[in-house]
């Protein structure tokens, strides 16, 4: 695909929150599509919202997207930071009379919602105050009435563009509610706080961003701004909707669908590579070749819009499980243990002893890898190798079994003190197992209900041979019997 001016596209998160799934995909389609044009990245902290805004939200959004690898490439610009600009537009489109000053006020804009709804009509404002008088405008004043900016509609405007994932996007001027508020209440001989689609335009065109690409829930914010665009002379950028995430009902994915923020599925144990791989198939197709395991430079290096869907994505969580299974899967042992470590350490785990030994760790690692579907689960499966198990029902009916009690026993007196290989663990229980005059089984059985309090569990010698290294395993038989 080429690209007829430099490639700039944009994450404008507001910081009201956590790194949402949804503004999550939304910055790995912008990443793609720039890494793959060659162009740039750039992030945009929309902080206007002053009530509900928050810094440590903006840490969370920048600390997600440097987790899921999702670089930018220029210093975010923060929109508040830019207010005179916005506030400069404004006065540029009144001067123009493309804006005015509405003086209508909350109760009168209720009651005439009030009478739209009474007849049927989908409530928008009338433009009852577009064409005031100076006058009618000073009347206004001397009342001691506030007024909010509003920016021209015309009703008979047809707004189009081409979308680079729905084709050609047709809207009627009638269908945008009204003339649109762009800058909040404030005294007549000023201009209040500028609101989301006067300030997004603004700062888009000193962005100078060439691509807008965006959720579907933006399409009839698009047919405004670029009303906008057209009343301040600028060129507006091409536009990307993508489709909405959804879940299982097939309603967009929110808070209520428990699950919905980046941190959320980093703390139960989902890697990045999985994670963003995952994303990149909410919406978009790869192509023959691709499969669905890869990375993102592998998806930089074949994404475009045109095997992005319409349709809404639902989110899989069986298809998300199985992809982050096989990034665990695909993990060298010591890079699998740097990323259990923290884990294990924050339950006190792993700072002393034999078990802080790194050869150890990364033995234990390649013993529990392939079983691993989250990071979680090298948590709960390695608890019984540092911590000595509570026994379950199986394992102490078990232990209280003579047979296993009579191998586990002559198991004891023949297990060295020093270290012990696979072969020769494997020649004690056999030794044993004849000593007591039971079968090999019967004596493994045992063995893993000592050592684990489980009849489930990893490769029984290896399970062994560990805990031996710590010498724990003398231990836990002899608790056992």
């Amino acid at each position: 695909m080429a690209a007829a001016v430099p490639v700039r596209v944009r994450l404008a998160p507001s910081p009201t929150g956590t790194l949402h799934i949804g503004t999550a995909r939304t910055a790995v389609f912008n990443w793609l599509f720039a890494r793959h044009l060659g162009g740039a990245f750039l992030l945009r902290i929309e902080d206007t919202d002053r009530e509900r805004s928050r810094a440590e939200y903006t840490e969370n959004i920048l600390d997600g997207l440097r987790w899921l690898g999702l670089t930018w490439d220029e210093e975010p610009v923060v929109q508040s930071q830019r207010i005179e600009a916005h506030r400069a537009a404004i006065e540029q489109l009144l001067a123009s009379g493309h804006a005015y000053r509405c003086f209508a006020s909350d109760a009168e804009l209720a009651a005439m919602r009030e009478r739209q709804q009474a007849e049927g009509r989908a409530p928008r404002y009338d433009n009852l105050h577009r064409d005031l008088t100076p006058g009618q405008q000073q009347a206004y004043i001397d009342e001691g009435r506030e007024a909010v900016i509003r920016f021209r509609i015309d009703d008979g405007a047809t707004i189009t563009w081409n979308d680079l994932v729905r084709g050609e996007m047709r809207w009627a001027g009638s269908d945008l509610g009204g003339d649109m508020v762009i800058a909040r209440r404030a005294p007549a001989d000023a201009i209040g706080d500028p609101l989301y689609n006067l300030v997004v335009v603004v700062d888009d065109a000193a962005m100078a961003i060439s691509h807008v690409i965006r959720g579907e829930d933006h399409i009839a914010n698009t047919g405004k701004q670029l009303l906008l665009y057209a009343a301040l002379g600028l060129t507006p950028p091409l536009f990307a909707h993508t489709p909405l995430i959804l879940n299982q009902e097939g309603r967009k994915l929110s808070k209520r669908d428990g699950v919905t923020s980046v941190g959320d599925f980093r703390a139960m144990g989902y890697t990045a590579e999985a994670l963003v791989n995952y994303m990149t198939l909410l919406g978009w197709s790869p192509p023959e070749g691709l499969g669905e395991r890869f990375s993102l430079e592998q998806a930089a290096a074949v994404f475009s819009f045109e095997r992005v869907n319409r349709a809404g994505a639902r989110f899989d969580w069986d298809k998300l499980n199985w992809l982050n299974a096989q990034v665990l899967h695909g993990l060298a042992a010591g890079e699998l243990r740097q990323r259990l470590l923290p884990l294990w350490q924050a339950r006190g785990w792993a700072d002393d002893g034999p078990a802080a030994d790194a050869g150890w760790q990364e033995d234990l690692c390649a013993l529990l890898g392939p079983s691993l579907s989250l990071l979680a689960d090298g948590v709960d499966q390695a608890a019984p190798f540092f911590e000595t198990p509570e026994p379950d029902e199986a394992a102490l009916a078990l232990r209280a079994d003579s047979a296993s009690r009579a191998a586990l026993t002559a198991l004891l007196e023949q297990l060295p003190e020093g270290p012990l290989e696979a072969d020769s663990a494997q020649g004690l229980l056999g030794a044993a197992a004849t000593a007591a005059g039971v079968k090999k089984g019967v004596l493994m059985k045992g063995l893993r209900a000592a050592l684990l309090g489980s009849l489930k569990g990893p490769d029984l010698l290896t399970t062994w041979l560990l805990l031996h290294r710590l010498g724990s395993d003398r231990e836990r038989i002899a608790a056992a019997l």
